[in-house]
């Protein structure tokens, strides 16, 4: 496939993955396997076009004030060694089982974002605390939104996805943050987290600048447009769009492991 029609892909998925609040890491790698390109080169290439989309995204809904940076430094800070070390660690694992892998976890994500949203908050325990933030005010489950928190940030570093897929879901459901300011709030933990798996892939040597750059342009207009468009769709047609996109990814990769 020629890089420039897979350039026009990329944009398009760019376009319509920033609106949900994940950068469109899962498209990503899908679009670049489905290309031709060995699953552990397209893990590294689409998270240098996650860090260059979402960073985008991340300005623009800096601007619309719809990012909560408190919740940026909480699990940022966490997501941010688990996806070095999944990138890092990646080589352990063939093609075949990564793809399984990203398969599974998206499946997973689609099928809780579509769980109705629990709006009682129960801040009793030990390990639970309230966090305010502007006019919100939210519960914190340690022993449910650490374990989480951590396993994505791995399992995305290794697999080249954004972890907005599950990053997303946490914050609507186990914390009840709004959908626009969970799509926000994603979109800044996903350069994070592709920041810290392109570091990990990059040590290992699966980088191509010649394939990667001429793409990142895509995935940088795209993540523009999309930012652009988030307000004005409503959050449960975004939750919608969030959920039927995952699954999509997730029966395509499934066709092409095997």
């Amino acid at each position: 496939m020629s890089v420039w029609i897979l350039a026009l892909i990329i944009f398009a998925i760019a376009s319509v993955m920033t609106m949900t609040g994940r950068g469109g890491g899962n498209f990503y790698v899908l679009a670049l396997v489905l290309s031709g390109i060995g699953m552990h080169e397209a893990a590294t290439t689409g998270q240098f076009i996650l860090i260059v989309s979402s960073l985008a995204a991340t300005i623009l809904f800096g601007k619309q004030k719809i990012t909560d940076w408190k919740l940026v430094f909480l699990i940022g800070s966490m997501t941010l060694v688990s996806a070095f070390l999944g990138g890092l660690f990646s080589d352990i694992f063939q093609d075949k089982l990564l793809k399984i892998i990203f398969a599974i976890f998206i499946t997973i994500a689609s099928v809780m974002m579509l769980k109705p949203v629990n709006k009682q908050v129960n801040t009793e325990g030990r390990f639970s605390f309230t966090l305010n933030s502007g006019n919100e005010s939210y519960s914190i489950n340690l022993l449910i939104v650490v374990p989480i928190v951590l396993l994505t940030g791995f399992v995305s570093g290794m697999v080249g996805i954004s972890g907005g897929s599950f990053l997303v879901p946490l914050m609507i459901l186990a914390i009840r943050v709004p959908m626009h300011i969970a799509v926000g709030t994603s979109t800044t933990l996903v350069l994070v987290t592709a920041t810290a798996g392109f570091l990990g892939h990059l040590s290992s040597g699966h980088f191509d600048y010649r394939l990667a750059l001429p793409l990142a342009l895509a995935g940088l207009i795209g993540g523009i447009i999309g930012a652009k468009l988030t307000l004005k769709f409503k959050p449960k047609k975004l939750k919608i769009v969030f959920a039927l996109t995952s699954i999509i990814a997730a029966i395509l990769m499934i066709i092409n492991a095997y």
